[in-house]
């Protein structure tokens, strides 16, 4: 069949058909031009260049098909099953040849075509198709998917304000479903793959059935992309709005004359924290915590919380301590001054600090419990050889204490946590080496919140309080040069894994001429000096 021929058959503008045809080939590679859309164009010299100078000489259109020339090249009328199943019939609305050597062309889509067979190669393609225009399709489903589409454009270019509302007034004009779905996928959602899955969908509802699928997809992630950022920004703002007030609290103190006075938190945390004497990893936890203060901002809720643990961590004493050397001379004057009788106890005390002398802080020192009746002087025997050691004194009181949270701390996760009674009694002390009299050990108890027992024997273990874990704090605190020294009024009440991990130290009861001699050396003289008496001012007979 000669071209002149095929160009008799095909039919004018106003007569189209969906009879079968025979137009040249237009091959466009990886884009997509979709029924009633005019695109410019750039076509090197080659058969789709030549088809379109054929399709001049005769009523200028083509079929247009989405793959690149390499992939057809060599197709022969024998193998009309490796082109595209559809292409785009459109016309040429302009083809300039410019003085430059450049062809300046415009083609509009007009109409699907399915493609039957290829039935010429050289000096270009002809391929034989059949129209396939959009078939009127109508209904309720129609209506609602379509006012749907245009909903979601709409929603969409309010999110991309280089976006002329132009573009939202010309989708709304549209009504025809087909039209529609091809107009829409040119949106930034499409890329080629989809593009050309609408492509082949020759029904129109099915196709804008997939584009309004496609924009869901696309608005879920522009509303949540949009959430972040609105979030991000209030966070940045109120952090600014924080920076900025704080700024003007400095300035308004600065003209008070008060700027010495009162410190911006944050920044007092800051340099409280630079200047703790602590081991790395105390620093690295204070650090850590105040950069979430600093995230979640002085107002937040848990604000309060996380400053209480900073406090906790800066008012702890942990950097090792000078010890003070031991005299014995003058821990023996001490206990014959605070004490009458009690030899056999004071020896034993006083070879207890000849040891701790020899070895220092070498010394694993053994937990020393007073047992005896109550009065016998067991908890100022401790009190005395803080004084003999030049060290602080503090004292817990473990009568009736059934929480091992007592002893161990609460978690943080609990309102109104804090440290155990060990921690808080280092703080109050300010030092890590005082003299800790545990009271009444005999009184602990166990019941359903746990056994503080339990706790207590990390606690008194040489070899494990150097890393003992409150769980407050949750880092370790070095007890190892802590002089512990229980009381008790009676050795059975105390459980055996903790009674082994002291050395059991028996004061007994005061004989009669005892208690007189302590009458007279040590009870009249302190009353008398409480009531303010001069010794020639009372006589006792």
């Amino acid at each position: 069949m000669s071209e002149q021929t095929m160009h008799d058959e095909q039919p004018v503008e106003e007569e189209r058909t969906t009879e079968e045809r025979v137009l040249p080939l237009v091959v466009l590679g990886e884009m997509v031009i979709m029924p009633r859309i005019p695109v410019p164009l750039q076509v090197g010299k080659g058969k789709s260049y030549r088809a379109m100078e054929r399709a001049m000489e005769g009523d200028r259109e083509v079929l247009l098909i989405f793959v690149s020339e390499s992939e057809i090249e060599g197709y022969k009328g024998s193998e009309p099953q490796q082109l595209p199943q559809v292409g785009v019939i459109a016309k040429l609305e302009e083809f300039l040849k410019l003085p430059d050597d450049t062809v300046r062309i415009i083609l509009e889509g007009m109409e699907r075509a399915e493609i039957s067979e290829c039935i010429q190669s050289e000096p270009f393609y002809m391929v034989r198709c059949t129209p396939r225009p959009d078939t009127e399709v109508e209904g309720a489903n129609i209506d609602a998917l379509v006012s749907e589409v245009k909903s979601q454009v709409e929603e969409i270019i309010s999110f991309m304000p280089e976006v002329s509302q132009e573009a939202v007034a010309f989708v709304q004009r549209i009504d025809h479903p087909g039209h529609l779905a091809d107009i829409v996928a040119y949106g930034p959602a499409f890329d080629f793959e989809d593009r050309l899955e609408l492509l082949n969908m020759l029904d129109p509802e099915e196709r804008l059935q997939k584009v309004q699928m496609e924009l869901s997809q696309q608005l879920e992630l522009l509303r949540l992309r949009a959430k972040i950022q609105s979030d991000t920004k209030d966070a940045l703002d109120q952090s600014q709005k924080e920076y900025f007030l704080r700024e003007q609290m400095k300035a308004i103190r600065r003209e008070l004359g008060e700027d010495d006075l009162d410190e911006d938190p944050i920044d007092e945390l800051k340099r409280k924290i630079a200047e703790l004497t602590a081991p790395d990893y105390v620093k690295e936890a204070a650090t850590h915590e105040l950069k979430r203060l600093i995230q979640q901002g002085l107002s937040s809720p848990e604000a309060g919380v996380i400053r209480t643990y900073i406090d906790w961590l800066l008012s702890l004493p942990w950097s090792k301590e000078e010890q003070q050397p031991i005299s014995l001379t003058e821990a023996k004057n001490v206990l014959d001054e605070d004490h009458y009788g009690l030899e056999k106890v004071k020896e034993r005390l006083l070879e207890y600090l000849a040891v701790r002398k020899l070895a220092g802080t070498k010394m694993r020192s053994p937990i020393l419990c007073l047992v005896g009746p109550p009065g016998v002087g067991k908890t100022s025997l401790g009190k005395s050889i803080a004084r003999s050691l030049g060290r602080a004194f503090v004292r817990a009181s473990l009568g009736g204490v059934r929480d091992e949270a007592e002893i161990r701390g609460h978690r943080r996760t609990y309102i109104g946590a804090m440290p155990g009674r060990i921690v808080q009694s280092i703080k109050t002390a300010k030092s890590n080496q005082p003299v800790f009299i545990l009271d009444e050990i005999d009184k602990l108890g166990a019941d359903y919140r746990g056994d503080p027992t339990s706790a207590l024997l990390e606690v008194l273990d040489p070899e494990q309080n150097s890393t003992f874990s409150d769980h407050y704090l949750e880092i370790p605190f070095d007890l190892s040069q802590v002089i512990f020294i229980a009381t008790a009024n009676q050795l059975d009440p105390i459980p055996g894994p903790l009674r082994d991990r002291m050395e059991i130290i028996e004061l007994g009861g005061y004989t009669e001429d005892e208690k007189l001699e302590i009458a007279k050396g040590f009870l009249v003289p302190k009353q008398r000096e409480f009531h303010g008496l001069q010794t020639e001012q009372m006589t006792v007979t």
